[in-house]
């Protein structure tokens, strides 16, 4: 019985709220951990249960997993509310934690240069020089890089068509440098990785396929580490790099909320907090007195 309610569940997700597949699968996750936990049916649950059970995830896992795992079942036991009529709710009046709020991490302007300046040989230095320059350019999340086709790049008006998270849409114009990339990657070198037949994705991997989030990470970590960058890196560094660099540079936050596809600007606002936090560092190591 509970293999089918998460069945339906995730069918809910994906067709109603129109939820990504990466955010589906870790929903999917957090309930089939429940199950393991536990051989009750979801319904029958007790809140004393359920708060057993998140004492046990906390124990293990990170604050923000937990936090997670709490969201899942919320979510999960509305869902049951609504479309399948249980009679009480044991998520009722348990607290999510609040996360404790950290600076995302950002590339200077110097190691953003450094990190686009490929050595350009092979077919793929094309291609990871396209990817590096379009997400930098536009902000992309790592999700959105992957899944876009060729018919999303614009390259005579400098444009890209982003589908963010719920399936939501939005047009981001192309800097120079990045549609000059792109053109000479899809001009001249994306066909030489095709393995097995054609496909649209825009980027491809070594066997021809669609670019995954890990090959783009071993990407991004390899030449980090050929480019002596000890800032901590992942895909989203540099959209938070993006980010920060508009800002400081004069873009105001509604506009990087749009480029970004925040629906709350709150989550824009972060990046105000970054600049402060640079500007004071700036201060306090350049000022004659700063220190």
């Amino acid at each position: 019985m509970n293999k089918n309610l998460i069945q339906e569940f995730e069918d809910y997700l994906r067709f109603e709220k129109k939820y990504s597949e990466n955010t589906i699968e870790s929903y999917k996750n957090d309930l089939n951990k429940t199950v393991k936990l536990t051989n009750k049916d979801f319904r029958k649950l007790t809140k004393k249960e359920i708060q057993n059970l998140i004492q046990n995830i906390a124990k293990t896992e990170s604050e923000a997993s937990t936090a997670r795992y709490i969201s899942t079942l919320k979510s999960f036991y509305k869902f049951l509310e609504i479309y399948k009529n249980i009679n009480h709710n044991p998520m009722s009046n348990i607290n999510t934690p609040k996360k404790a709020k950290t600076l995302p991490k950002v590339l200077s302007e110097e190691e953003i240069n450094k990190l686009l300046d490929i050595n350009l040989k092979t077919d793929f230095d094309y291609r990871n020089k396209a990817m590096l320059e379009l997400m930098y350019s536009s902000g992309l999340r790592v999700s959105e890089l992957i899944n876009l086709n060729v018919n999303d790049v614009d390259l005579t008006n400098s444009l890209v068509r982003i589908f963010g998270k719920g399936s939501k849409e939005r047009i981001i114009p192309l800097n120079d440098y990045a549609r000059e990339a792109l053109n000479n990657y899809i001009s001249n070198h994306r066909f030489n990785l095709f393995k097995n037949g054609e496909n649209n994705y825009l980027f491809l991997n070594n066997h021809g396929n669609k670019m995954t989030r890990q090959g783009f990470f071993k990407i991004l970590k390899k030449l980090a580490l050929e480019k002596n960058i000890k800032t901590e890196l992942s895909p989203h560094t540099i959209r938070h790099s993006f980010a920060t660099h508009l800002l400081k540079h004069g873009a105001d936050l509604r506009s990087i909320q749009e480029l970004l596809g925040h629906s709350d600007i709150s989550a824009t606002q972060i990046y105000t907090h970054i600049s402060n936090e640079k500007l004071k560092e700036n201060y306090i190591n350049f000022h004659p007195h700063g220190k």
